[in-house]
């Protein structure tokens, strides 16, 4: 629940508005996908998906997960539902997907909104294609590795921002604002060292 009230109901309408209008204006079709990088519906039902051999085919397949079975993996239904009382959290249907052409491709949670379901084979097919040539991540889109290399803070700029944050907080520190740089000597992962 990172919005209050219904301000992610007001925000997904304002989205699926946004897309009818680009398709009207400029006769282009914008779809809506969010792959999860972790799921508390793939932990819980990991086991039962190999058992079962459900996405265990040498060819790319996804299947709809039914809401009662994504509820049964939260703490709080509501984060399958979409919660209560006017509040709207929940923008997307949720599906098992691999985009890998062996029975041990990885499976990813992956929520289509709500709106475009009937769209789902277009849009996994979509994903598949720009997971062809997947690097470094494999059977991963491109797209969503472009987009994280381009969002990450790495290297240069994050030496730029940390010593910005430094500044700021001597700054407001005064006369104590020698502790920030005793901090910078310190080690803050000597547990890191036995993994060197």
């Amino acid at each position: 629940k990172m919005f209050k009230g219904n301000l992610f109901g007001t925000f997904t309408r304002e989205l699926e508005a946004s897309i009818v209008k680009q398709f009207e204006k400029n006769r282009r079709r914008v779809f809506i996908a969010g792959i999860a990088k972790h799921s508390k519906v793939l932990q819980r039902y990991r086991l039962a998906l190999a058992l079962e051999g459900i996405l265990s085919s040498a060819y790319p397949a996804f299947v709809p997960v039914p809401l009662d079975v994504e509820k049964q993996a939260y703490k709080y239904p509501e984060y399958a539902t979409g919660g209560g009382s006017g509040e709207q959290y929940v923008a997307g249907s949720m599906h098992l997907c691999k985009f890998g052409n062996s029975p041990y491709a990885p499976v990813w949670a992956v929520d289509v909104l709500k709106s475009q379901v009937v769209d789902a084979p277009n849009i996994f097919g979509y994903l598949l294609a720009d997971c062809a040539d997947g690097f470094p991540v494999p059977y991963y889109p491109q797209c969503l590795q472009r987009a994280h290399e381009k969002a990450a803070l790495v290297d240069f700029d994050m030496d730029i921002l940390q010593d910005q944050i430094c500044d700021a907080l001597r700054d407001n520190l005064g006369t104590r604002a020698a502790i920030i740089d005793e901090l910078s000597l310190q080690e803050t992962d000597p547990a890191g060292r036995r993994y060197t």
